[in-house]
């Protein structure tokens, strides 16, 4: 009788410790969902933008220049990385889902960084829009990419616009994102008149508005002559967007923005990761042994405001610029795409090149743009 009476107060005892530890993470849950919305906000539309160590020459009609475009994917994204929010298909029906949420060490951060900044010291550009750039984050081992970048780069002013600021991201649980300052580093060795962040719509649904970035734009305003500005963007698009409906809306807002500076006499070139497949001949390009995944949206001439064209890179079918983060790098493997690159207005004479690094130091690779502006003559 001893034992069964016991057991009878054993019982009621299991249930309330149970119950405690069932209640405790639900608190724990709803305090976290609190801390997270606390930390939550939008960084307002037309913010002006800093230019540091800006440079005294202004541009010219008739002389060629170049820019480059590079999402470095915070020192991350070596051959052998892959990303918890990637997912795919093989051919054969096998799903594939990344892995990791931050960096796999500091070592390879270190790593990826040099590396892309070697890449651009080969191409030795006039101007340099880089994505994914991180200033603190544990996801690249607090790493300040901007500042290591801007010490290889001190000939250039620079420009940097955040869209990327969360509050701690704990998941995935095996390997937390973490909290991330990150944005849009712009290098220039010509004068900067002024700059201006602007706004993308962005997913406001409960669980994406915490995990996505505060997408954005930079709008750099550089004197030239006759009385001229270019107006050179850095764009950064919506990545996990199924359907493409917010990609849309931010396309429309940047059509908005082109078009107008257009209309107005300026030049226009805007370059950058799109998250849309530049045109429908690179779309399903390249050898792979994966589906055509769900994420890409196809971004076609016809959907530019009157006066903006798609440069449409001379090796676009050769080498893409962009792989599947949903497994390691193999190439043949991946599926792969063009969703870097520039959009400029017709009184730009421009040419693009796709440069190969092999994915060598991120899930991206950088495309060159050669380019004139026209004389008022000629745009005329």
């Amino acid at each position: 009788m001893g034992d069964v009476q016991a057991n009878k107060v054993r019982v009621p005892v299991i249930v309330k410790i149970v119950a405690g530890l069932f209640l405790l993470c639900i608190l724990c849950v709803a305090g976290y969902v609190v801390y997270m919305q606390a930390n939550y906000y939008r960084i307002g539309d037309h913010a002006a933008l800093e230019t540091e160590n800006n440079q005294k020459q202004t541009l010219v009609s008739g002389r060629e220049y170049t820019a480059v475009t590079y999402n470095i994917g915070f020192g991350a994204y070596g051959p052998d990385y892959s990303f918890f929010m990637d997912t795919g298909e093989m051919e054969d029906g096998t799903p594939t889902t990344g892995k990791y949420g931050k960096a796999i060490c500091k070592e390879s951060v270190e790593a990826n960084t040099e590396g892309a900044a070697g890449e651009l010291e080969k191409l030795d550009a006039d101007f340099m829009l880089l994505q994914e750039v991180d200033v603190d984050a544990d996801r690249s081992y607090h790493i300040n990419q901007m500042e290591r970048l801007k010490k290889c780069f001190s000939d250039y002013g620079t420009v940097f616009a955040n869209n990327f600021h969360s509050a701690y991201l704990f998941y995935p649980f095996s390997d937390p994102h973490g909290a991330v300052e990150a944005g849009l580093l712009n290098f220039s060795r010509y004068q900067i008149g002024e700059s201006e962040r602007r706004s993308y719509p962005v997913d406001n649904s409960f669980i994406t508005k915490f995990t996505d970035l505060d997408r954005c734009f930079a709008v750099l305003r550089l004197p030239a002559e006759g009385g001229k500005e270019l107006v050179l963007i850095n764009s950064h698009m919506s990545a996990y967007d199924e359907g493409g409906l917010i990609r849309a809306q931010q396309l429309e807002l940047l059509n908005s923005v082109m078009e107008a500076e257009y209309q107005a006499g300026n030049y226009v070139i805007v370059g950058g990761d799109f998250n849309h497949a530049l045109g429908e001949a690179v779309a399903e390009g390249f050898p792979s042994q994966q589906k055509f995944p769900a994420w890409v949206s196809i971004l076609t001439p016809e959907e530019m405001a009157d006066g903006i064209s798609i440069v449409q890179a001379e090796n676009e079918l050769e080498t893409p610029t962009c792989r599947g983060a949903d497994i390691p790098y193999t190439k043949g493997v991946n599926f792969t795409t063009v969703v870097d690159g520039f959009l400029v207005s017709d009184n730009v004479k421009a040419t693009a090149e796709n440069i190969d690094t092999d994915f060598g130091y991120s899930d991206h690779n950088p495309v060159l743009l050669r380019f004139e502006l026209a004389g008022t003559d000629s745009a005329e």
